[in-house]
């Protein structure tokens, strides 16, 4: 009986691999990584909408606020702050300072909407009170990176446009977990505006986020999934982004930030709801998304099975193949997102995804927390 070539079979399963994520690099990521610059033009003015949900909010709204209140913008603009049944001193606050700001509009909540969990209910009703028909979407924790952020969004909506798909940042700080935060904010940027610009737009993040009343209204609403409690930015473009109605904003001006979490539980509590959400996705969605993570997964299990099995000289040179893209896309898509400080540190990172998909895949199948809070 002719004996089994494991280390054939484990290296041919290894460039099977290595060839699928090369796959991905080169017709997805390499969009925003090599995204060109769009010449200046005349800015694109139109009426916008901001909202803003908080929900005991009082010290980030005091600490962010002023950062969209002073925007440079020309058109007309109106500030909505929904203040979802908070405790703290939100009301006062936004009281104050609409003496100094008439723009700034206080939307008050008092009871709780029942059967819908999260934060949709609050911003359904912000969305319905705007008088603009572009609504511009970010949270309390966050504040625009400058005073172009609406400017650079709203310039977004050509003709034909009708979401905008933004980068919500965290601050740089001292530290491994906020390198972890960030860079994990950056991977999943990485997919969510690379499928984008290859006209498969499948999420946004309501930290920056922009769409017209009429999508929201055609949709109705969060309706579809009301029961869940997260998802009114990822689930909503989900259901309604198409290859022609959405697009991008790379300009480093009309990026937001935000603080990041200050310990390793907080953040994996974040993740956790963040995944929840995922199941929901069109199937074709899960599958693509499904692959990459599977394949990024296995790369180095079967790298290091195929050094023990098989000819080291052909293992290595495989994997540097898919290495040396992986610098390369990862440095140019950093640099376009603001975060190149995090390059030198690529090849843990890279390893670092192992474990990610490992620790954090349960959450697909758990039930999700009812409160957005």
């Amino acid at each position: 009986m002719e004996k089994i070539a494991w280390g054939e079979i484990i290296f041919g399963a290894f460039c099977v691999i290595i060839l699928i994520q090369i796959v991905y690099y080169l017709y997805f990521f390499r969009r925003l990584a090599f995204y060109p610059d769009h010449p200046k033009g005349m800015p694109r003015q139109q009426p916008v909408s901001i909202i803003v949900c908080a929900r005991d909010e009082a010290a980030n709204l005091a600490k962010n606020l002023p950062g969209i209140l002073v925007q440079d913008y020309s058109d007309k603009q109106e500030i909505i702050v929904v203040n979802d049944n908070s405790n703290d001193e939100t009301k006062y606050l936004i009281e104050a300072l609409q003496k100094d700001f008439p723009k700034l509009q206080l939307l008050e909540l008092k009871q709780e909407a029942r059967f819908i969990p999260g934060k949709k209910f609050p911003l359904s009703m912000g969305i319905k009170t705007a008088r603009y028909d572009i609504v511009l979407l970010t949270d309390a924790d966050c504040v625009p990176a400058t005073e172009f952020w609406i400017q650079k969004m709203s310039d977004r909506f050509e003709r034909g446009i009708e979401i905008v798909l933004g980068y919500g940042a965290y601050y740089k700080r001292k530290g491994l977990l906020n390198r972890v935060i960030r860079f994990e904010t950056f991977h999943t940027a990485l997919q969510y505006l690379s499928y984008a610009l290859a006209g498969m737009p499948y999420m946004g993040v309501g930290r920056n986020l922009a769409y017209k009343k009429e999508v929201f209204f055609r949709q109705k609403g969060f309706s579809a999934h009301n029961h869940v409690p997260g998802g009114d930015d990822d689930l909503f473009i989900n259901a309604s982004a198409t290859s022609v109605n959405t697009d991008v904003s790379l300009d480093k001006d009309s990026f937001t930030l935000s603080e990041p979490k200050r310990s390793w539980g907080e953040w994996w509590r974040q993740k956790q709801r963040h995944f929840t959400t995922a199941r929901y996705y069109k199937p074709k969605h899960r599958f693509l998304l499904g692959v990459y993570a599977f394949s990024h997964f296995l790369v180095y299990p079967f790298f290091a099975a195929s050094l023990i099995l098989f000819r080291w000289e052909y293992v290595v040179a495989v994997f540097f193949l898919r290495y040396i893209l992986l610098a390369i896309i990862w440095f140019k898509s950093m640099k376009r997102l603001n975060e190149t400080d995090l390059w030198k540190w690529f090849w843990a990172f890279d390893i670092f995804m192992f474990f990610y998909y490992l620790i954090f895949t349960s959450a697909l199948w758990k039930k999700p927390k009812t409160s957005w809070k």
